[in-house]
């Protein structure tokens, strides 16, 4: 017979947090939940589905229950396990540096197709945060090189950790500064890429909790209009790019057709509006004439 103060199996603990996450209004529960468990326990997706039935250790529900508090807490599950999958590849945070998303990967599918056909290629990634584009980029494209910059230390030394975890930090250069300021004058590349802080500083404090009290809001605020970054982008970029190099630009949602507006007065043509999957503008696409 078992006793009341048995330990809960493996199974029953993760649910336990499960239900306890749903009942908070947590969409992804039942994901967060496993993900959780597996990282208390030291388990990985299998391990947790076939030893669900075995008695949880109770350090390891102990473990559990701390990192649910910190869920229920409004903290984003890839903040607690201190690692975010984009593009196929997993990256190391840092609190200097955004979560990745997925919407993002848009940014390197189009900076990707404009460099595929080129044996060699150079990029330029402003604001690189963890470094995720430009070492998705390194990754899809052999031949390449590209110089990151940020403007904080904490993030570049996370950036070059992640390029030296998926063996790219050889073809990488690492500079800190505001936007163009590393660059030397002299340097042009085929491609620039950036996704630089659009929202609104007026706005940052209707962001959601996950957002608002767990990314750096220097990585956020984007001025008074969430444009500023972009200003500085349209004006300078043109003297670092190639002639008919591209710059692909993450931006937030309705922000396109005044960034269409700005990248054409400062002489690029052709910018594209592209949309993410869930049909909001998200991605500029513009050319430095040829």
């Amino acid at each position: 017979m078992t006793g009341s103060n048995a330990r809960p199996r493996l199974g029953t603990a993760w649910r336990q947090l499960r239900d306890l996450l749903a009942g908070a209004g947590i969409d992804s529960a039942s994901l967060d939940a496993r993900l959780l468990a597996r990282h208390a326990f030291g388990f990985d997706a299998l391990e947790l589905a076939m030893r669900e039935n075995e008695p949880a250790p109770e350090k390891a529900v102990s473990r559990l229950q701390a990192l649910g508090q910190r869920r229920l807490a409004g903290e984003p599950v890839a903040r607690i396990l201190g690692e975010k999958e984009f593009y196929g590849l997993s990256f190391e945070l840092s609190p200097e540096t955004l979560v990745p998303r997925p919407e993002t990967e848009l940014v390197v599918d189009l900076a990707h197709n404009a460099l595929k056909d080129r044996k060699s290629s150079r990029l330029i990634d402003l604001g690189t945060g963890t470094g995720c584009i430009a070492i998705a980029l390194l990754k899809k494209l052999p031949g390449s090189e590209a110089i990151v910059t940020d403007i904080s230390a904490g993030a570049l030394e996370t950036a070059q950790r992640n390029a030296e975890r998926h063996g790219v930090a050889s073809r990488m250069q690492f500079r800190q500064g505001d936007w163009f300021a590393p660059i030397m004058d002299d340097e042009v590349v085929d491609v620039i890429v950036s996704n630089p802080p659009y929202v609104a500083h007026g706005a940052i404090a209707t962001l959601d909790v996950e957002v608002r009290d767990n990314d750096p809001h220097l990585a956020l605020d984007g001025g008074s209009d969430g444009l500023d970054p972009y200003r500085v982008l349209a004006r300078d970029s043109a003297h670092h790019l190639v002639p008919d190099g591209v710059i692909v630009l993450e931006h937030g949602a309705g922000q396109s057709s005044a960034l269409m507006s700005l990248f054409r007065r400062h002489g690029f043509v052709n910018p594209v509006r592209h949309d993410d999957l869930a049909g909001h503008d998200r991605v500029l696409f513009a050319r430095w004439p040829g």
